[in-house]
């Protein structure tokens, strides 16, 4: 068995994100040929850039592509099987919540409808369809590694978003019922796994744990209060256990959701 990764190819959609980025550099750091997927080209270029630094020995590009429209990610899928001749391992990066989504501290019935179909779609439907699309180029040579980002909100709902709690729990049931799936019909050579981020600071949720003056929010305060090691994720804390995840090492390993939490997950409270 092997943790060794130089060679393959990855995709990460997502991967100008804070997370998405994170992952992506420390794939190129393990020698691996990274594609990042977003629809921006601008970002991801920029992205490509950045992670060139890291091996420059290495071939990284940038694709467009909306991770909700299967157009576009077939065309990119067949763009980067034309590139580099096919592709390894998938990491679904993309994704978060929307602030139309949340709903205030007074009332569930707040919730925005539309808001909350938009948050789903981005997170559920943005982890299937890739999965979907670049899971079948997978298939065809036998062998690969889609890797899904889901959170601690799947395990526990938290307060205002309801949306992308839904979102991410359903990401988890769809991460086991593709690993079965392709291991019962032929395709055990593409495992299906995700990892579940405790608390990461990140554009979208800054705001929302830090003040201004850079101390910790209320919400903040209790976040760390029941996470046992007392801090937030720092985000190349994900690389390990995805570059695990990607290689031969984990060649028996299919269906399952890995928390990297600080423990939040396994704290009862007590």
């Amino acid at each position: 068995m092997s943790f060794d990764l130089s060679g393959r190819v990855a995709v990460v959609a997502g991967g100008y994100g804070v997370l998405g980025g994170s992952i992506a550099a420390g794939l190129a750091g393990a020698g691996v040929h990274v594609v990042i997927l977003g629809r921006s080209i601008e970002l991801a270029q920029r992205k490509v850039i950045e992670i060139g630094i890291v091996n420059r020995d290495l071939k990284h590009i940038g694709v467009a592509a909306d991770v909700l429209d299967v157009s576009s990610l077939t065309r990119a899928r067949n763009h980067i099987i034309g590139a580099f001749g096919g592709i390894d391992i998938l990491i679904n990066a993309a994704g978060g919540n929307i602030a139309k989504a949340r709903t205030n501290a007074t009332s569930p019935f707040s919730m925005d409808l539309g808001g909350f179909d938009e948050v789903v779609r981005l997170n559920l439907h943005g982890s299937v369809t890739p999965a979907l699309i670049f899971g079948e180029a997978m298939a065809d040579r036998g062998r690969g590694s889609i890797i899904n980002i889901s959170s601690m909100a799947a395990l526990r709902p938290l307060s205002g978003i309801a949306g992308y709690s839904a979102a991410k729990a359903a990401v988890e049931n769809f991460t086991r019922w593709l690993a079965v799936e392709l291991a019962r019909f032929g395709a055990g050579g593409v495992r299906v796994n995700a990892v579940a981020p405790g608390f990461f600071l990140a554009s979208q949720n800054r705001s929302l744990l830090v003040n201004t003056d850079g101390s910790p929010t209320v919400r903040a305060a209790t976040i760390l209060s029941r996470t046992p090691m007392g801090r937030f994720g720092e985000a190349r804390e994900l690389d390990g256990i995805v570059q695990f995840l990607a290689s031969d090492s984990a060649s028996f390993v299919t269906g399952v959701v890995i928390p990297v939490d600080g423990g939040f997950s396994a704290d009862a409270g007590i």
